[in-house]
């Protein structure tokens, strides 16, 4: 799903429902989805969208977020202590398994540029100081030069990513220009054919030395998302063998710059979309993590039934197990169902299960719990859940069984020629060490 859209709603409530509403909320404390007051008293920004990459508007300078949710009544309300939020225990249904101890890295898409980096540390304020460990943001997919990271924003989230060994950053990489503009299935059949043969190779080098030079090496690059539906101009459908020969091509690419420690995260959507996600998986010499964009949705289906679906949740536990790759769920959230508990419950606790390497909640209206005011019951299930929280240091992953292929000869020495030749030669290598026997 792209970072695109927002929603506006108009509020009116009469005097005497604002003043009921003022009574509740001094005598129970802080409500879920409420903006927190910093120690100076000023209200923290909660704005209910997020910018458009696609379409690089930007709001007006010095824009201010919403007003109070409620007007104040002329009225007299009698001074009332407000209780510290207390510590909440992690919400979770009966039915499932206890989770481990820890819960797995966690952020939130706040907003593609700076504005999303200020709005980590109010975020972890909203949470009781959790710690956010992951930042989650978008290249824009206009032109080459976005794809490029010609991007100004990068450096802020470079800067936010060092300040800490422990964080890591997700960047979201689009595979082609005028991404999100509608592109028919035959041009976008002939960009494949294009991209499988090198033909824009040396724009995914110019991102991978520029994140290099950015000291942000260790990127986690979530390229050429949702590619199992509909919406993008990097979509798989029209040409899935062509699409894994230009996956590969860009990983190879990409990793032959010197310095880079990248990892490359495939994440279709939940369920079989346009096509079924598997047709598209490149390899395993190309994937580092198997992720999944999973919201709330299609309307009237629940959370069993997003689980046993054909390429739902658990066939992307499966998949992952089989081949040897962690899991992450770069987008999930709310959505056709509106303000659903139920959900926000049963997600947590699936994530709690099954590990993530990390998680991020697209956390703008209709699918968000902080900028968006639109999912309180949600909105009080996440906070809850996560209020205080410290992740647990990720696992590294045992690295994936190599894939079978030729053997080489018995009294042979490998030749260590590179990865960037050995891909061409399409193999190692070797000197026989008893050539001496074999000549004359």
């Amino acid at each position: 799903m792209a970072p695109q859209h927002r929603r506006v709603r108009a509020r009116a409530l009469a005097v005497g429902a604002a003043a009921v509403a003022v009574s509740a909320a001094l005598a129970a404390g802080p409500a879920a989805g409420a903006v927190p007051m910093d120690e100076t008293g000023a209200a923290l920004p909660g704005p209910t969208g997020r910018p458009t990459p696609a379409a690089g508007a930007q709001p007006a300078p010095g824009a201010q977020p919403a007003a109070s949710a409620f007007p104040t009544p002329d009225i007299h309300v009698p001074a009332v202590s407000v209780p510290e939020l207390p510590a909440v225990p992690a919400v979770r249904p009966p039915s499932l398994p206890a989770p481990a101890k820890g819960v797995p890295p966690f952020g939130a898409f706040l907003a593609s540029d700076e504005r999303g980096v200020e709005r980590m540390e109010q975020l972890s304020r909203w949470l009781g100081g959790a710690e956010l460990r992951v930042g989650h943001t978008y290249l824009p997919g206009n032109h080459w030069r976005d794809i490029e990271g010609d991007v100004g924003f990068l450096q802020a989230w470079a800067d936010w990513r060092n300040a800490d060994a422990k964080r890591m950053l997700v960047l979201n990489v689009p595979l082609q220009e005028r991404n999100e503009a509608g592109v028919p299935d035959e041009e976008v059949r002939e960009l494949l054919r294009r991209g499988a043969a090198g033909e824009f190779d040396h724009h995914f080098r110019a991102l991978a030395e520029r994140l290099v030079a950015l000291k942000i090496p260790d990127t986690v690059l979530v390229l050429g998302w949702e590619m199992n539906g509909v919406t993008y101009t990097h979509r798989c459908g029209p040409d899935p063998e062509n699409w894994k020969k230009y996956w590969n091509r860009i990983v190879t690419t990409m990793r032959s710059v010197p310095g880079q420690k990248f990892r490359f995260e495939f994440t279709p959507n939940r369920g079989r979309d346009a096509v079924p996600w598997t047709t598209c998986y490149p390899g395993d010499d190309t994937v580092d993590i198997i992720g999944m964009d999973s919201y709330d949705q299609p309307r009237g289906m629940s959370f069993d039934e997003q689980v046993k679906e054909p390429y739902g949740l658990q066939a992307h536990v499966d998949f992952a197990k089989a081949h040897g790759k962690p899991i992450a769920y770069p987008e999930w959230g709310l959505f056709r169902n509106g303000d659903n508990p139920e959900y926000m419950r049963r997600m947590l606790a699936w994530m709690q299960q099954h590990r993530p390497l990390y998680h991020t909640v697209t956390d703008y209206c209709p699918h968000g719990v902080w900028q968006c005011d639109g999912n309180p019951d949600s909105s009080r299930v996440f906070r809850n859940a996560l209020h205080g929280r410290t992740p647990e240091d990720p696992q590294t992953p045992a690295p994936a069984e190599p894939p079978s292929g030729p053997q080489l000869p018995e009294h042979c020495m490998p030749l260590d020629l590179g990865r960037w030749v050995e891909h061409w030669l399409g193999g190692k290598l070797c000197l026989r060490l008893d050539w001496w026997t074999r000549s004359g």
